[in-house]
């Protein structure tokens, strides 16, 4: 096996470190974890990406999940050409708007309006504040490995203890921005309680991955979600769904379809723009009408509701929406994951797998994961030599044990089959 070309990519990297903090514009993406020079990349179309020596991957990162369709789908190219060609930005309001918002009310029944905004990062912050705001109480319930974008008052994950009153997770976080928020146990209900007993009538808000993606997949237990809508709404708090990973991603209206619960407010992501930058939060009419200018609760931006992203966005939901579309990307993602569960089984590495639909995460470890500690369990040098295999063979995973992995509707069998192969090979030398 030859070894792949990196001299463009390391002269550009050493280059961007004089540039830019740590050589990249999101941490994750140094490679800091699993070692090595990371690939920059220059191109991409269906299931492949490409970087900048001339090597092609198969893409299981599908730019963290909202490559959906695949890479450069000629619907969603054409819309955004389209799109351009009329202008890039206003500032002012379109109609490309209202038909995005409409497409996003018809996936998600709880949301009966919506506001659009620039990223995930955005809208979690956004909707943090609305629930501040609406309810007039400022703590809110956040859960260990739980990830909401990096506004100061999400940058706060537990102590050694389960639960725990909120620190920073990060210098230049004022302890005051970050006291308000608490930190309860994924998948332990027990944790919940506890806070919302010990803090009555002050929380404003629990907020939730309802499909962790973000300390690798974790599936809630069952029950657990249907019990925190039953606390929240005894204990007068509004239930805040992150879906920035899992909307549109395990169904059409996301994890409250696949699982049955309606929360008061729900925080979309880019694949909600076809991988463009946007984000969206949305909810019941009477609270998302406290928002200026309607209410008092502020929050603004230039970008909002930005015409590429949307068009993009309306081909994306539109090419979703269409029959069938999900029952093949689970069929694809089941024969993937049925494949790959024999290439484990057989090379006797510990491993264990959670994976809800066309996402999932491969932890190196014995298992069971259910939440952030046990996710932390894993081998993470072994991941990295597992990921630094794979990339030799052409097989583009997350540079992160504790990331997901995506399925799209363009990989083909004969993707899956090399992806297979390549595991094989990979886990024979670990």
């Amino acid at each position: 096996m030859a070894r792949m070309k990196t001299t463009t990519s390391i002269h550009l990297f050493s280059l961007a470190n004089t540039l830019i903090p740590g050589g990249v514009n999101s941490p994750v993406r140094a490679f800091r974890s699993v070692g090595g020079t990371p690939l920059f990349l220059e191109r991409a179309k269906g299931s492949t990406v490409r970087d900048v020596d001339g090597n092609a991957f198969i893409d299981y990162v599908g730019s963290w999940g909202p490559m959906i369709l695949g890479h450069a789908h000629p619907k969603v190219v054409a819309a955004i050409r389209a799109s351009a060609s009329r202008g890039t930005s206003y500032g002012a309001p379109t109609p490309g708007e209202v038909g995005l918002s409409r497409l996003i009310r018809k996936a998600f029944p709880s949301i009966e309006k919506v506001r659009l905004v620039s990223s995930g990062t955005e809208a979690a912050m956004s909707a943090v504040r609305l629930a501040r705001g609406y309810s007039g109480k400022d703590k809110i319930i956040k859960f260990e490995g739980g990830y909401h974008g990096h506004a100061d008052a999400m940058l706060v994950s537990a102590g050694s203890g389960a639960l725990t009153f909120g620190l920073p997770d990060s210098p230049g976080v004022p302890r005051e921005a970050a006291k308000h928020t608490l930190t309860a146990a994924f998948n332990d209900i027990a944790s919940v309680k506890r806070l919302l007993e010990r803090n009555r009538n002050q929380v404003a808000a629990v907020i939730v991955e309802p499909i962790p993606g973000n300390m690798g997949v974790v599936p809630p237990a069952p029950g657990f979600l249907a019990e925190l809508r039953t606390l929240t709404k005894r204990h007068r708090a509004l239930l805040i769904f992150d879906e920035v990973i899992s909307g549109f991603r395990v169904a059409f209206g996301g994890a409250q379809e696949l699982f049955g619960v309606v929360p008061d407010l729900t925080v979309l992501g880019k694949i909600i723009g076809g991988g463009l930058p946007v984000g969206a939060f949305g909810g019941r009419k009477e609270i998302m009408d406290a928002l200026s200018p309607v209410g008092p609760v502020y929050q603004a931006g230039t970008l909002s509701g930005n015409p590429l992203a949307v068009a993009a966005g309306i081909a994306t939901l539109t090419e979703l929406s269409r029959k069938g579309a999900y029952r093949e990307l689970n069929a694809k993602a089941d024969y993937l994951a049925e494949g790959m569960a024999g290439a484990f089984s057989a090379s006797g590495v510990p491993t264990y797998t959670n994976r809800v639909g066309s996402m999932g995460t491969t932890f190196f470890q014995k298992g069971p994961v259910t939440d952030y500690v046990s996710a932390r369990r894993s081998d993470t040098k072994r991941y990295a030599k597992y990921f630094h295999g794979l990339l030799e063979r052409g097989i583009y995973i997350a540079p992160s044990q504790f990331e997901a992995g995506f399925v799209s509707l363009a990989h083909t069998k004969r993707d899956m089959d090399r992806t297979i192969a390549a595991a094989k090979a990979v886990l024979a030398t670990l």
